[in-house]
């Protein structure tokens, strides 16, 4: 009894100059997830050259910008110039996540991190402005394909900073052998290398859809059918290998882990089902679905507003599946790492 209190003051004085550092990574987090949305809805509606300077809008500064004419104007406008100044203040917030992690946290790396985070938000903002001031699709597929790997490494500096970081590890890590008391997950060695493949896998996924979703004029048909195969086939393969993870962190012990792999595999059958309404939404009902109930009637409409959040939630869901993986990923490697040092 005496040494889990020792533990638990121990890690509330460890935990206490990071919390700030740990609520503004989660607001960070919070924020691109939104941003991303919005991103996608700019590419969804073509709007991405509504504004048609970088950093400016028509000649404003981009604070400066008449709120009456960006909310009350057209809409390709209004999510283009909230796309901008969305990621804004997610730069605003990593700034202060890099001054928040300089002057309290204890853990060189993860100073670094929060570095890392900075300037990853600074080159997305940068190849946004390059897709604007170039017009170049290629940019836009870039920035598309970019947005999740920020996203994901912004996830990862919520992780590190969190209290559950700390659980296992504030009396082993200082050398104390109470920590040999103290019971871990029990976590499958595979389950690190499956997870790795996981995530592997979802960013080639993303990286395919962004591609499906700037097609240049010159690509062919036959690349485009290609390019939906293996966009299809990941999408299984990833269900799969979500599947596995769950299977072999159900009974670790530790319910943050067990959850974390259900809600794995609940996000991929809910981007399945996405997908298949995405595909719907933008070039009808496939010939094997026509018996579907209203699929003899179905007409393709260009910018419908329902369909285009439905698209759009499908490029979003990618993201946090490839987020939610990079959580899985870093707290088995945590539980492994420490089950390993706990044994010496």
């Amino acid at each position: 009894m005496g040494t889990e209190l020792a533990r638990d003051k121990q890690l509330d004085a460890a935990s206490t100059s990071s919390r700030t550092v740990h609520r503004l990574a989660v607001l960070t987090v919070v924020l691109i997830w939104p941003l991303i949305w919005v991103g996608g809805l700019v590419t969804t509606y073509d709007a991405g050259m509504a504004v048609p300077d970088w950093p400016n809008t028509f000649g404003y500064n981009l604070f400066l910008y008449p709120y009456k004419t960006w909310l009350l104007g057209p809409f390709d406008l209004f999510i283009e110039h909230g796309h901008r100044l969305l990621g804004a203040l997610v730069g605003f917030t990593a700034i202060g996540l890099v001054v928040s992690a300089a002057m309290t946290e204890n853990r060189r790396w993860v100073k670094i991190l929060s570095v890392v985070i900075l300037l990853l938000v600074i080159i997305q903002g940068g190849l946004g402005g390059i897709r604007v001031m170039l017009s170049d699709r290629v940019f836009a597929m870039i920035h598309g394909s970019t947005a999740p790997l920020v996203f994901a490494i912004a996830v990862a500096g919520a992780v590190v900073t969190s209290r559950w970081w700390r659980k296992y590890a504030s009396d082993s890590e200082q050398g104390d052998s109470a920590a040999a008391s103290f019971d871990l997950p029990k976590v499958p060695i595979g389950a690190i290398a499956v997870t790795v493949i996981l995530l592997v896998t979802c960013y080639i996924q993303l990286v395919v859809g962004a591609k499906i979703r700037h097609l240049q004029p010159t690509d062919s048909s036959t690349w485009f059918l290609y390019l939906v195969w293996i966009h299809v086939i990941s999408a299984f393969v990833i269900w799969i290998l979500t599947a596995v993870v769950w299977q072999r962190l159900r009974g670790c012990g530790d319910l943050s882990l067990s959850r974390n792999g259900t809600l794995l595999v609940g996000l991929t059958a809910i981007q399945v089902l996405l997908g298949i309404v995405t595909w719907v939404v933008n070039y009808g009902w496939p010939s094997f679905l026509k018996w579907f109930p209203g699929a003899s009637g179905h007409l393709v409409e260009s910018k419908n507003y329902v369909d285009a959040w439905l698209v759009t939630a499908h490029v979003a869901t990618g993201p946090l599946i490839l987020a939610m993986s990079t959580v899985v990923f870093l707290r088995i490697l945590r539980v492994r790492y420490l089950s390993r040092h706990s044994s010496h």
